[in-house]
């Protein structure tokens, strides 16, 4: 043995270290600038109708749209609340943000409702042709309602409910999704519970009350919101079914309000009226995200 100490760690091995670093952060910058950039790109037509809503119509009308806000945001939205936008001056925009409101959570809570009571028959109670029940719900998922528009217009108009909010929502209130999603929710509560609230002399309703709906809390909020914004965005059904302007949901009444042809448009009070028009289904998500997130992905009981 000669005694010389060992030699440190090669030098090599810090700079690989090193380079290994910098990759990782090139890396991490190139995912957080496509992110960004992925943002910008969505959010950029959204800043621009929010500083359209703040200019007069001329500056609009004339294509000369700057990227600040200008000094008439409380004039357009005054106008767009009051009176309505376009040419012929629609229905305020008062009026069809609650009708598409009311129209929203009905079909929301409807469809939730519907679901959860079907769902819940399919898995825990047992009669003949149940799974041909289930299946017949299932199937009618490759049937949305541009496909069965036609009849469904036809059992309305012989109904006479056209012009009703029963003609507007109880067709768009059935959710094979949602039946779906309870019965696999409600196969994953286990048999144990059912034994007991047996044991406990609870009926059919009671553990659904008790049992079922407390577990299902945070499924309900998550569909809630999916089905709120899917309401919310309803066109094609509310166009056809009423003709009634005190109706009018906020969706039709924006198409209603640009006009065709060589027709001068007032974009100011249009993009206001479409920036109202945001901030529902917004404040739904914002508010509700947190349950959101655990209704879609929680899984224990």
């Amino acid at each position: 043995m000669d005694g010389s100490l060992a030699t440190p760690a090669p030098v090599r091995d810090d700079a690989l270290l090193r380079a290994t670093r910098r990759r990782r952060l090139a890396s991490r910058l190139l995912a957080h600038a496509a992110l960004l950039l992925g943002v910008a790109i969505v959010a950029f037509p959204i800043w621009m109708t929010l500083v359209g809503s703040t200019h007069d119509a001329g500056t609009i009308g004339r294509g000369d749209v700057p990227l600040l806000p200008g000094s008439h945001a409380a004039e357009n939205y005054a106008t767009a609340w009051n009176e309505g936008g376009g040419r012929t001056r629609t229905t305020p925009a008062s009026v069809m943000l609650w009708n598409s409101l009311l129209m929203a959570v009905l079909i929301a809570v409807g469809k939730i409702t519907i679901s959860i009571l079907s769902a819940y028959a399919v898995v825990f109670f047992r009669f003949p042709g149940r799974m041909i029940a289930f299946w017949a719900i299932f199937i009618t998922l490759m049937l949305p309602v541009e496909v069965r528009i036609i009849p469904t217009f036809q059992v309305i108009v012989d109904l006479n409910l056209g012009n009703s909010w029963t003609g507007l929502v109880v067709p768009l209130i059935a959710s094979a999704t949602a039946t779906l999603l309870f019965r696999q929710f409600f196969l994953t509560i286990p048999d144990e519970f059912v034994e007991a609230a047996k044991m406990d002399g609870a009926g059919p309703l009671r553990f659904l009350r008790d049992v079922v709906l407390p577990l299902s809390l945070t499924n309900i909020a998550a569909l809630f919101v999916i089905l709120f914004i899917y309401g919310w965005n309803q066109y094609l059904w509310p166009l056809l079914i009423i003709n009634d302007r005190s109706m009018e949901t906020i969706v039709v009444g924006l198409s209603k309000m640009i006009g065709r042809g060589d027709s001068q448009n007032d974009w100011n009070t249009i993009m206001a009226t479409a920036v109202l028009a945001l901030l529902p289904p917004v404040l739904v998500v914002a508010l509700m995200q947190r349950w959101f997130v655990r209704g879609l992905t929680e899984t224990e009981k």
